[in-house]
């Protein structure tokens, strides 16, 4: 064949192939479509997809599960723009309704617009840790949306890219709610919790460091030599915990930790004697000899809590010293309120003291004693003088635990250079958090 036939033959191919792609029906619908035609047939789909399931969407949302674990959300979408929903952030599990809106960019996005429970873990000035002061909990209520997998809606977050995916709820996910507060109750009534590990042949212990606002944990071995450490985020559940990553042992992946009442242990079964619970005790699994500081002969030292600054939303601070302050100040009555707790161990005139300030009246002073509990490395305060008024009775029965206190030196810091220190009551999960002044 001459070399004009074959370009004249291939002229033809080329153009039987440019005519056929011309005619095909599923380019014309791809390209006869503007951006703005496509971006809004993405809309409808996310529209109609969030209006779908019955009985609305689950939404189990880790932040940052190197530091925070999850919160579980539902939502009931609603044809006008509105929104039902409830999450297991604190005890409130109610059902709240708000705004939302699908709205147009380089691509569809759900954007819930009017305050409501996912807003909780979007406030700066909300946070459960110091490494988190202004930054909150890292959360969004913005989500991109990314099309859908296996019944599944796939979002990315505005905040930081990570994806995330709503499921399809229940009628029992809306009922259940409820009882993941109790969940929440049953893991953080207890001030210390160990974690057991247990490989079918011998048992490794940790300690369980948790910090039950962040729902996180760093979990330490408690074996002499061993410095391995595991970091657990977790969400709550009607029947207890599930952690993230899961915890591996033997090559089984341990993630769901089921309550047990009897114990008030938190387990999670394998098979061939593959276990991991993490229990509770009242006495810290590390000892150290930070209470010394307090001890006759050591220089003057100031402790100091105070209602109007960090030291009120220090995340070591418990439930049960916060329920005893709280019922000291309703006690206190006219809107009174105590402003500041500080403990004085050593001064020059004094002695050792307590040293209490409020918001309408004089200050209190209680003048105490320090004995050293030596074997168990904690103080253990006694009262010395001054008539205690009625309403401190309750909160001072900690502080005066007659089983002792113990002292930390904490590692993190708060809005101030000066370092932190804990008072934990041995007998209760009573904990306070002062700056040392």
């Amino acid at each position: 064949m001459k070399v004009k036939h074959i370009y004249k033959y291939l002229l033809i191919v080329l153009i039987a192939v440019i005519m056929g792609a011309c005619t095909s029906t599923e380019a014309d619908a791809k390209f006869d479509e503007n951006p703005l035609e496509r971006v809004n047939a993405r809309k409808k789909e996310l529209n109609d997809l969030l209006l779908s399931s019955a009985e609305g969407w689950k939404l189990v949302y880790y932040t940052d599960n190197s530091q925070l674990g999850g919160w579980t959300h539902l939502f009931k979408f609603l044809p006008d723009g509105k929104v039902d929903m409830a999450s297991d952030f604190d005890a409130d599990t109610g059902v709240y309704r708000s705004q939302y809106e699908l709205q147009l960019g380089s691509t569809v996005s759900l954007v819930f617009t009017t305050a409501n429970r996912i807003h909780l873990l979007s406030q700066s000035d909300n946070y459960p840790t110091a490494a988190l002061l202004g930054k909150g909990y890292l959360g969004d209520f913005q989500f991109f949306y990314y099309g859908q997998e296996n019944g599944e809606i796939i979002f990315k977050t505005n905040r930081d890219f990570k994806e995330i995916r709503f499921v399809k709820a229940t009628a029992q996910d809306w009922t259940d709610l409820e009882k993941n507060t109790i969940s929440s109750d049953n893991i953080s009534s207890k001030l210390y919790r160990l974690l057991d590990i247990n490989d079918g042949a011998a048992t490794q212990h940790y300690d369980f460091d948790v910090n039950y606002d962040a729902r996180f944990a760093v979990a330490n071995s408690l074996e002499t030599g061993v410095s391995k450490g595991i970091n657990i985020a977790y969400q709550l559940t009607p029947s207890g915990i599930t952690v993230k990553p899961e915890i591996e042992v033997k090559g089984q992946k341990l993630s769901n930790f089921i309550y047990d009442a009897a114990t008030e242990n938190f387990v999670a079964v394998g098979t061939n004697g593959v276990s991991a619970t993490i229990k509770y005790t009242f006495t810290p699994p590390v000892l150290t000899d930070d209470y010394k500081i307090a001890l006759a002969g050591q220089p003057a030292s100031v402790f100091g809590y105070y209602s109007d600054d960090t030291t009120a939303d220090a995340p070591t601070n418990t439930k049960q010293f916060k329920d005893a302050l709280a019922k000291a100040n309703e006690l206190l009555g006219n809107g009174d309120e105590i402003t500041s707790v500080q403990i004085y161990f050593n001064h020059a005139t004094l002695g050792n003291l307590i040293y209490y300030t409020f918001a309408k009246r004089a200050a209190f002073i209680h003048r105490i004693d320090v004995v050293e509990d030596a074997a168990g490395k904690k103080i253990i305060l006694k009262h010395k003088s001054g008539v205690v008024p009625a309403f401190l009775v309750d909160f001072e029965k900690y502080l005066l635990d007659p089983t002792g206190v113990y002292v930390k030196k904490e590692a993190f810091k708060l809005s101030y250079p000066n370092l932190i220190y804990t008072f934990t009551s041995a007998g209760s999960s009573f904990r306070i958090t002062a700056y040392k002044l």
